[in-house]
């Protein structure tokens, strides 16, 4: 027999003892049918419960059985008995401890084994919830899109899945940027794309040049950071904008780094897109207001275009703002920071002024050769002599000179119009009282008619004509338009030029997105402007009295760019096309687009505001509800010692307030300010009375909006 014996013939020689009985591995019993046993490891989650009262704004433990231990990943949607009742949830942590003493839940079920919230997305939920005194749950239906299942279970492509293994970290970078970008055109541009490359966390506040390609700029940002390993965020306010960057980024860094992420996708679509982000394929998200949120992992540049259009305030609770999302998010991840825009916002200047962001600018010099020649009233004593009625004409007479010079040339001429509509505000002809509706007190307006029949006024609340309207104040019937929209406005025009082809952008009309370079007038509202082939020869600027003069806080600061958006539409250069903004030429907002000079405007704008105590010099909150309602949270909130309450006031009748069936009859706004130091403390004290109405469930809503667009 070959070989040494073996340990059976070993343990029997005589004299030896008796062995002892292997040891036998003990077996974990599997459990019956429904019975649920708790996990081996980890066997406690953390569970974000999808429940928005204030009171109950913090995790809750539960016990996770073996049967949900692989699918109950940290991030995945599960459903969990809260109050008697199943409710969805996000798994936060596993852990093997709980802080709770008594007897713990049960996880009931896991909806989805993907890990949607990661741990960086769940702190910038929380941050952004606790900046705007709101709650992780309302935060987190603005960042999570709604569930998909049939998306979520498409298997990836065999050659995709592939080359995505063996990458392990997304797509393979594409090359860096060559020396011939065109941020060159700035100082300070190189650097920031250098800076990208090294993974420095660079802030920059950009103010792009007349006519410049800002969607191409932006992609080409993102190629240097993609180059770098790391991924890109890009935040614009609509969906033409983001049509525009989207061909850009698609152009420079290929088509399968891209997800563009929009609302009117559609559910699948637009989870299939952001399930790309999450799972790594796609390095470079864009889109709107939502895709701050966008799950890129180690993001190395956040930027947002046009930071100062309110389409990028969320209407939902808690109205974070793009802008304010990203730069915490910047904080918590160390990446890049680019707030641009063809003008500069209040808060953007507070970035530059407090050394946190650098301006990213052209010279003086390069901006004078791109930038059109502008003209307003009264700027030249010959032009008022030769039409002494320019400054009480709402399209004087240097407004039609450039008309006709530029469609003379062969070129489209724009006209921008404020408002939609036909005559969207009428009041007495008589004694100038505002027309009012007789059922809601809403404002009247007249829309379009027909030649033979005018259309009476009606209301723009309720819609109920007023065919016997006569003044409550003078019993006069006549009125007279105090705004003139964009409708009637084209059809002056068409009257003014019968020989030219009058189009119409915005304001009920459809929204146009290019133009040929033919002879035409085009009227659009701010936002729909076409953008015309080698550019418009003119642009008209209309109503800027009107404009300047809206009882908001952040008047000026919005009609300076809603003119630069519409300048830059212009053929560039001294030589090339003209603007003209119908309003007097020594108002600083006017002044701003003559030099072209947005900075400038920015840093009076915040110097203004500075010395009278307002945003974003402070940080304010605006608190809106039932009069008693009202006085009950601010008798509840623990203010800061320095903080300074205004009001209440009354709202416009017909506000509603979240909460609310209908509209309430009467509501109030108060406002509390305090020093930027202290408004972590404020937003810390409106949760915790928030909180406190909650528990006594307090059935009275009162909406909370830290650093409103418009606290006035």
């Amino acid at each position: 027999m070959n070989g040494s014996p073996g340990d059976e013939a070993l343990l029997a020689l005589p004299g030896m003892p008796e062995p002892a009985p292997p040891a036998v591995a003990k077996q974990k019993r599997p459990p019956k049918h429904n019975e649920r046993l708790p996990a081996e490891q980890d066997s406690v989650a953390s569970v974000a419960v999808d429940v928005p009262l204030p009171h109950l704004d913090r995790p809750f433990d539960y016990r996770v059985p073996v049967q949900l231990d692989e699918a109950a990943v940290v991030g995945a949607r599960v459903r969990v008995r809260f109050a008697g009742r199943v409710v969805d949830g996000y798994v936060l942590a596993r852990s093997d401890t709980t802080e709770h003493d008594g007897r713990l839940q049960w996880l009931e079920k896991v909806v989805s084994p993907e890990p949607v919230l990661s741990p960086e997305l769940a702190a910038l939920c929380r941050t952004v919830a606790d900046r705007y005194a709101g709650t992780l749950a309302d935060v987190l239906r603005l960042a999570l899109p709604p569930r998909h299942a049939r998306v979520e279970k498409e298997t990836v492509a065999p050659d995709t899945a592939t080359e995505h293994a063996d990458r392990g970290s997304g797509p393979v970078p594409p090359p860096a940027p060559d020396d011939g970008s065109g941020w060159a055109a700035y100082p300070r541009g190189p650097a920031f794309l250098e800076a990208l490359v090294a993974h420095r966390p660079a802030h920059g506040v950009w103010q792009a040049l007349p006519g410049e390609d800002w969607a191409r700029r932006l992609a080409e940002a993102a190629r240097a950071t993609l180059a770098a390993g790391r991924g890109a965020v890009i935040v614009v306010p609509d969906r033409r904008d983001l049509d525009r960057l989207h061909a850009a980024c698609v152009e420079v860094v290929g088509e399968e780094q891209v997800a563009a992420l929009a609302a009117d996708l559609g559910p699948a679509e637009r989870y299939r897109r952001w399930l790309a982000v999450s799972r790594g394929r796609a390095r470079l998200a864009i889109g709107t207001r939502a895709a701050a949120f966008a799950p890129v992992s180690d993001p190395g540049l956040l930027a947002v275009w046009d930071d100062g259009d309110d389409s990028h305030t969320e209407p939902r609770a808690p109205y974070p703002h793009t802008r304010d999302v990203l730069i915490a998010r910047a904080h918590g991840s160390g990446a890049a920071l680019l707030v641009a825009g063809t003008t500069r916002t209040a808060e953007a200047e507070v970035l530059v002024r407090s050394g946190w962001a650098h301006p990213i600018a052209a010279e003086r010099s390069t901006v004078r050769e791109h930038a059109p020649r502008v003209t307003a009233i009264g700027e030249d004593e010959r032009q008022l002599l030769r039409d002494p009625t320019a400054r009480a004409a709402r399209i004087p007479s240097v407004a039609f000179e450039a008309a006709r010079a530029a469609l003379g040339a062969g070129r489209p001429v724009l006209v921008q119009v404020p408002r939609r509509g036909y005559l969207p505000a009428i009041a007495c002809a008589q004694c100038r009282e505002p027309a009012r509706c007789r059922h809601c007190h809403g404002p009247l307006g007249i829309p379009a008619g027909t030649e033979d029949v005018p259309a009476p006024p009606t209301c723009r609340w309720c819609g109920r004509p007023a065919t016997n309207y006569r003044c409550p104040a003078c019993a006069s019937p006549r009125v007279r338009a105090t705004v003139v929209g964009a409708g009637r406005t084209a059809e002056e025009l068409g009257r003014a030029f019968p020989q030219t082809v009058v189009r119409s952008s915005g304001g009920g009309a459809t929204i146009l997105e290019t133009v040929d370079a033919a002879p035409a007038i085009v009227v659009a509202t701010p936002g729909a402007e076409p953008v015309a082939d080698g550019g418009y020869g003119a642009a008209l600027l209309l109503d800027g009295a009107a404009l300047l003069a809206r009882p908001e806080l952040r008047a000026a600061e919005d009609t300076v760019r809603r003119w630069f958006a519409a300048a830059k539409l212009v053929r560039p250069g001294p030589e090339g096309g003209r603007v003209v903004v119908v309003a007097e030429s020594n108002l600083p907002a006017v002044q701003a687009l003559i030099r072209w000079d947005p900075a400038g405007h920015a840093g009076a704008e915040l110097d203004a505001r500075t010395e009278l105590g307002l945003p974003p010099a402070v940080r304010m909150a605006a608190l809106d509800g039932d009069p008693e309602a009202l006085r009950d949270l601010v008798d509840t909130t623990r203010l800061p010692a320095d903080a300074d309450v205004l009001g209440p006031v009354e709202l416009p009748p017909g506000t509603r307030l979240p909460g609310a069936d209908e509209r309430t009859e009467r509501a109030e706004r108060i406002l509390v300010r305090v020093p930027r130091p202290v408004g972590r403390e404020l937003a810390r004290a409106l949760q915790e009375a928030q909180a406190v109405r909650g528990a006594r469930r307090e059935r009275e809503p009162v909406r909370v909006l830290l650093d409103p667009h418009d606290p006035l």
